[in-house]
């Protein structure tokens, strides 16, 4: 049987008290409520974990015994016992209750079903029937959504079904990872006529194989041949709008870099606004020489005595 850190799967510390677990626990499902994630499996999973987490540590009797397993479990683990883990003084019969809830969907697991199936959770408080005088605002949803450097640089529109509802979502320009964009009345409906929650988007930006985002600038790395570099030449330079010719000095050295001004990333709050581009040189060498070039390296040589 695999043992459950119902405290790791919060994020709290063991001396977390009942307003952590709740905070905690609040913000955890907010992120992976089914109605936010429809058809994800994964996010369906990690609720039922938070949910479980939740009942068993807002219930006083079930934590108690879940800490005394908690402290003799860590002592096991830190003493690499070779013997499996005695579960036999913690095992509980059955409980019909908890069976039924199981089928019914509540999603329990082999471990709580099996440690903490006979204990009864005290019931939340009946609602009330009397509608709220306050109004209370909606739950707010949240929801991360990956978007490409391109799509940052331009702007991006995501189509999302919230419950029964699609919505359509734009992104701003210059939204980086960490970035949240808010959607008014997109989250859950309020009480007592108070206003419905918000749904709060988290941009994550997915690796581009060229550019590297740093502050409002982009940074990449710019092969030229050696001819080009020895001589002076052209180089293409590609941007996020399109490929650009930059000039290349005579005797330009390997890890120079050369900063196209107003090529990088648009500004969040000022999108008209750009960062720069910065282009690392990396000469690249010829290959497959003939004979003859070969020779004419060899004379170089001799004339620069090496």
């Amino acid at each position: 049987m695999e043992f459950k850190n119902y405290y790791a799967i919060l994020d709290i510390h063991k001396d977390a008290g009942p307003e952590d677990v709740e905070r905690a626990y609040r913000k955890l499902a907010r992120r992976y409520h089914p109605d936010v994630n429809p058809d994800d499996e994964v996010a369906k999973m990690r609720y039922n974990e938070i949910d479980e987490a939740h009942r068993l540590l807002t219930s006083p009797e079930a934590r108690l015994k879940y800490d005394r397993l908690f402290s003799q479990w860590e002592e096991h683990q830190q003493a690499e016992a070779k013997a499996p883990f005695d579960w036999s003084q913690w095992v509980s019969p059955p409980d019909p209750d908890q069976e039924n809830s199981r089928a019914e969907g509540t999603g329990y697991s082999d471990f709580y079903r099996s440690v903490f199936g006979n204990l009864k959770e005290t019931p939340p408080p009946a609602p009330q029937e009397e509608t709220p005088s306050t109004p209370q605002k909606g739950q707010d949803y949240h929801q991360t959504v990956e978007i490409s450097l391109e799509e940052a640089y331009s702007g991006a529109t995501r189509i999302l079904r919230i419950g029964e509802r699609r919505i359509e979502v734009k992104i701003p320009k210059g939204a980086k990872s960490g970035t949240q964009v808010r959607v008014r009345g997109e989250g859950a409906d309020g009480a007592a006529g108070g206003a419905k929650g918000d749904l709060y988007l988290e941009i994550v930006i997915t690796p581009h194989p060229n550019f590297e985002w740093v502050g409002d600038d982009l940074h990449l790395e710019l092969p030229v041949n050696l001819y080009s570099a020895i001589l002076g030449g052209e180089a293409i330079v590609p941007t996020l709008k399109g490929k650009i010719k930059l000039r290349i000095p005579p005797e330009t050295q390997t890890g120079r870099v050369f900063r196209l001004k107003g090529q990088g990333m648009p500004k969040l709050k000022n999108p008209e606004e750009r960062g720069d581009l910065y282009a690392k040189v990396l000469v690249t060498l010829p290959e497959n020489l003939t004979e003859l070039e070969i020779e004419l390296f060899e004379e170089l040589a001799d004339l620069r005595g090496l």
